[in-house]
């Protein structure tokens, strides 16, 4: 049976009085944008401060209130929470918070629920107003936009489903974070010793190095092929299977850029990224790569598996290079220079194996997350969709 619909502003109250009463050096809890994780929609750590620092300029909200992220991209971001275990049942907040505040008539997981449904906050941001960079729901969007409303024992029962569900999401995301820590570990616990005291051969004795080369943006034709073209913003995990372009074999000629073996080491070594993190992984098909990254090819003496790790040991040092103030990003005498430990054929294949190992347990957990995070996605779709 199709679920009846009201006027959001019909069941809440939106952006409404918060009565507090504290003195100038009372404690009171404290949540700036920040602090709202956007993965897991929840307040991910409240500070506090005292009231004379926060009586003025920020959003108080109250215990159970929902709290969501008015402005671009924070609001597409789905940066929303439910505040709770807040000091004397008040927190001051961002101004860039829109205040939820439930009536008898709904529980306030339904409206947080229903701000984490990923249409609701599309509608948002097609309803935004100001200029760019600078976008925010107005809370006119708020008053009128439609939503599902069953009974409040309904309401209940559908929401202990969906954090059922979100819990599950986000245990299988946990593992999956911890599980990416134990090669890095590994690695050290392995070869720790070595890494520091050696001995060394520099990277460049071991590994060929190579650029890459961008096909003309207005030859659109170039950009019609099969040939990955790989870019940084490809480079988000660990291996390289595909990318979002691809170009021709002319493209190629055009720009002096030749295909790269698979198992080749990418790394990133110009871009905005680097002020974060060291972008690298290996590449599981032949591809092609512009300026902003360079590959490695390396000799028999290395095994990519390892050398993939020896570049990550070595991230900080090499993002404090690319930071340097005459340089705006990894130049190849910085990645040539590199030590190396010496380290064993049968050493480097026994922790190969392990990587593969472990690369298998990592595929099954990612595979019960996408089936989480489908299944939580497949609730929120047949809640409130009217």
């Amino acid at each position: 049976m199709k679920m009846p619909t009201v006027k959001l502003g019909e069941i809440c109250e939106i952006n409404p009085r918060t009565d507090y009463d504290f003195d100038p050096d009372d404690p009171c809890s404290f949540v700036p944008m920040e602090a709202v994780d956007d993965v897991d929609a929840r307040i991910a750590k409240i500070t506090t401060r005292p009231f004379r620092e926060v009586a003025k300029g920020y959003t108080p909200f109250a215990e159970n209130d929902v709290i969501v992220a008015k402005i671009t991209p924070c609001m597409e971001n789905g940066k929303c929470a439910i505040g709770q275990r807040l000091l004397s049942g008040v927190a001051f907040g961002s101004t860039e918070f829109h205040v939820l505040r439930a009536t008898k008539r709904v529980v306030p997981e339904w409206l947080f629920y229903f701000w984490r449904f990923s249409p609701t906050r599309r509608l948002a941001a097609v309803n935004m107003t100001g200029s760019a960079g600078q976008r925010r729901v107005p809370a006119s969007f708020l008053e009128t936009a439609d939503i599902p409303l069953p009974e409040v024992s309904e309401q209940q029962r559908i929401v202990r489903r969906l954090e059922q569900a979100d819990r599950l999401r986000r245990t299988r995301r946990y593992a999956l974070d911890l599980a990416d820590t134990f090669l890095p570990a590994a690695f050290r616990q392995i070869f720790g010793s070595r890494l520091q005291t050696g001995p060394f051969r520099a990277f460049g004795e071991l590994v060929k190095i190579t650029g890459g080369g961008t096909p003309a943006r207005e030859r659109s034709e170039f950009y019609q092929g099969r040939i990955p073209w790989l870019t940084s913003k490809d480079m988000k995990g660990d291996y390289i299977w595909d990318t979002e372009e691809h170009i021709t074999e002319a493209a190629t000629k055009q720009s002096a850029t030749n295909l790269v073996p698979a198992g080749s080491i990418l790394v990133v070594v110009k871009s905005k990224v680097l002020m974060h993190r060291l972008p690298v992984a290996i590449a599981k098909v032949p591809l092609c790569h512009g300026q902003d990254i360079k590959s490695i090819q390396c000799s028999g003496a290395l095994r990519p598996a390892f050398a993939r790790f020896v570049l990550k040991f070595h991230e900080r040092r090499l993002l404090n290079l690319a930071r340097g103030a005459n340089t705006e990003g990894l130049t190849l005498p910085m990645l040539e220079e590199l030590p190396v430990p010496t380290v064993s054929q049968s050493e480097q294949e026994q922790f190969a194996e392990l990587v593969m190992q472990h690369e298998c347990l990592h595929a099954v957990q990612r595979e019960s997350l996408r089936q989480v995070e489908h299944l939580f996605d497949s609730l929120l779709h047949r809640a409130f969709s009217s």
